[in-house]
């Protein structure tokens, strides 16, 4: 479906909303998603995120996450070390003290969290390397420490006039995306996903069996936490708001976990977010083919990432298109493994107009690797973006 050019030509931002809109663009929209600090580093040293979307000519995102303390909760922000998805903010109170220290002698970089409360004290491990960071020691490691933390734990709110900021500063060059924030040293937007970075996704499913009322306590409390968020959302001007997580994946669990422990939470922190005037996108980084249906009924705007099978998904864009293209966005699709990376640029440029064909019918569809990428040949970027201009509604 390349056709020959016939609407105006839209700025990057308006765009990507059309296609979040699902109303039909000037042209195939193509973006990435997070951009990683090592790819940038690596292949284009000393540039900038803003460079990276203008030297590709790609459609640019920013991403901002903006909290506050919530008014008269005696929290304050205290800065962190930085430690891969801890960089950023963290918020401390009387009753929530957060210490750090380095742990030497670890093949990886390692930071130790200690976490005072006047009930017990906490503790969470961070590592990172060049790549990523990840959790190497989990923050809840009984059962009452869901306690600890409903009780104690400082809730973030939205800085509206922050993201607002932003959004002026980049006009209609950029779409200005944002998350349910997770748990602040490391956590991730879902209730489900959050509860998993946590306590641990292996842990998490053997519990829906053990002690569901358990489960169902402790998703109830982040799904709390991420609901007062969600409200605060009311006025910030951000494009798109990411909800959700690869561990809700039907590669990680079953369609039965997902309805019990994954829809009736999330769905409830989506609906809230778009009471209050935000897009939302899905995440799901792994298997969706099972649940389409379920993910298009939990009522976000969009869904992501569709990944290939050949990157350990199941998606089948064509179909995915026919079973759920007439209710939200579809984002992602494309095999940044091999096209970015091994194919030539005649190849690449093959699976962008693949991708075309099987989703762009109609609009609601926005080109993207499926999820991140670390290593990418710019000569293969250059055809990815430059092939998905050619393809014109």
């Amino acid at each position: 479906m390349i056709l020959s050019p016939s609407r105006t030509p839209l700025t990057p931002k308006r765009r990507l909303i059309a296609a979040l809109d699902r109303q039909v663009p000037d042209r195939l929209p193509a973006t990435t998603h997070h951009l990683m600090r090592y790819y940038l580093d690596k292949y284009i040293p000393g540039r900038t995120r803003d460079d990276f979307f203008a030297t590709f000519g790609l459609d640019p995102i920013v991403w901002i996450a903006a909290t506050r303390a919530a008014e008269g909760s005696g929290a304050v922000f205290d800065p962190p070390p930085g430690v891969g998805a801890a960089d950023g903010r963290r918020l401390t109170a009387d009753t929530w003290r957060i210490a750090s220290r380095e742990v030497p002698g670890a093949e990886n970089r390692t930071t130790r969290f200690t976490i005072n409360t006047p009930r017990k004290t906490l503790t969470m491990e961070l590592q990172a390397n060049a790549f990523t960071a990840w959790v190497s020691e989990r923050l809840i490691k009984e059962k009452m420490d869901i306690e600890i933390f409903a009780e104690y734990a400082p809730v973030p709110v939205c800085d509206a006039g922050a993201v607002n900021a932003v959004v002026e500063a980049q006009g209609e060059n950029a779409l200005v995306r944002g998350a349910i924030p997770g748990f602040d040293l490391y956590g991730q937007p879902g209730c489900w996903q959050d509860a998993c970075v946590l306590f641990g996704v292996e842990e998490m499913i053997l519990q829906t069996f053990d002690d569901p009322e358990w489960v169902h306590a402790f998703l109830g409390i982040l799904r709390d936490r991420k609901l007062q968020y969600a409200r605060s959302l009311e006025g910030a001007r951000y494009d798109l708001i990411e909800h959700g997580g690869g561990d809700a994946s039907s590669t990680v669990i079953s369609p039965k976990v997902f309805d019990d422990f994954v829809a009736p939470y999330d769905r409830e922190v989506i609906a809230a977010a778009r009471a209050a005037g935000q897009r939302v996108v899905y995440h799901t980084c792994g298997g969706m083919m099972p649940l389409l249906e379920r993910l298009a009924e939990l009522g976000t705007n969009a869904l992501e990432t569709f990944t290939p099978r050949a990157m350990g998904g199941d998606a089948d864009l064509a179909e995915a298109k026919r079973r759920i293209g007439d209710r939200v966005c579809l984002i992602g699709g494309f095999d940044q493994n091999r096209f970015f990376t091994t194919a030539t640029p005649e190849e690449t440029r093959a699976e962008v107009r693949r991708c075309f064909r099987e989703a762009g019918a109609g609009g609601g569809f926005i080109l993207s690797p499926s999820d991140h990428f670390f290593e990418a040949a710019p000569a293969l970027l250059h055809a990815f973006a430059d092939e998905a201009r050619q393809c014109v509604y």
